[in-house]
């Protein structure tokens, strides 16, 4: 296997804890750069792939190399270039921002003066240099977090994992989150799982979906609608008979709300029908949720969509 620097590669990854099948002969191939967000529902697989790549436990089988390091051959030469946020990460309640964010880069190697100004610049940069000398268990979840990518902003590492980051946050300061992880995936390359796919859509260069440890597809949110039946949702209001379709399927959501999904050339038939009956409906591409549901309800198959 070749593999350069600019790629994250994996190659039939697979992990099993006794009689469990977490990670189901995986490959993968992404360009090591922007965001890549990893989605599946839980037990899917995303924390046991991540943590394989992040070198915090081997494969079974298989093997995986970012920028051309093997993760388990070269995983001490591997550590020097990443970072990485577990989801069970907490901020330790008796430190503070300063004091954490100081304390990492110590153990990373840095000397005190540098890993100091490294510390005070990604407080400022992440907007809670405020905060920096107040006590974590005095902070809000959103701030704890935000402490947290401090923590590996501040390292300068080229590869950052970030295992689920903005669970448990409420609406404002997972968006609040969002606008840090955009910034720092202009500089860096960021592998992050979320159960939230409004997040992977919001976020995400390129986006890869695991089923029952078996990955279903992977590519931009363009290519991912390409291996999907339907490509096109129509929408209507609740109480609204939706029009005859030749081809595709119909849903009604909780609120009465009816979603036709189908192909392009049917979904803009139906569109004319329906402003010629002058029902209000919406017609777009599929979303990423539209896209997982799809997935989720066919067999998954290995292999990369791109």
């Amino acid at each position: 296997m070749v593999t350069q620097v600019g790629e994250l590669v994996c190659e039939g990854l697979t992990k099993r804890y006794g009689d469990t099948m977490a990670l189901d002969s995986v490959s993968l191939s992404v360009p090591s750069s922007g965001i890549f967000a990893l989605i599946g529902r839980n037990g899917a697989g995303k924390t046991t792939l991540i943590r394989i790549l992040a070198t915090e436990v081997e494969p079974t089988s298989g093997r995986a190399w970012i920028n051309g390091i093997d993760v388990v051959k070269e995983d001490k030469k591997l550590r020097e270039k990443i970072a990485i946020v577990p989801q069970e990460a907490r901020t330790i309640a008796w430190m503070t921002p300063k004091q954490t964010v100081l304390s990492y880069l110590l153990w990373r190697g840095f000397g005190y003066g540098e890993a100091k100004n490294r510390a005070a610049d990604s407080l400022a940069r992440l907007g809670i240099a405020k905060y920096g000398d107040k006590l974590n268990r005095t902070l809000s979840g959103g701030t704890k977090r935000k402490v947290l990518a401090a923590t590996v902003l501040a390292s300068e590492s080229e590869v950052i994992f970030l295992d689920e980051p903005t669970t448990g946050l409420d609406p404002i300061s997972r968006r609040e989150f969002w606008e840090i992880l955009r910034e720092l995936g202009k500089d860096r390359f960021i592998f992050l799982t979320t159960h939230y796919l409004e997040e992977a859509e919001q976020l995400a260069d390129r986006i890869g979906i695991l089923k029952e440890g078996k990955l279903a597809a992977s590519g931009s949110l363009d290519s991912l609608r390409g291996t999907i039946r339907y490509q096109y949702s129509v929408k209507l209001p609740p109480n609204v008979q939706p029009p005859k379709v030749v081809e595709g399927e119909i849903m009604t959501g909780k609120n009465g709300e009816t979603q036709v999904l189908t192909g392009e050339e049917e979904a803009f038939s139906i569109a004319r029908k329906l402003s010629e009956s002058g029902v209000r409906f919406s017609v777009s591409p599929v979303t990423l949720d539209d896209i997982f549901l799809q997935l989720d309800s066919e067999s998954a198959t290995d292999g990369d969509s791109n």
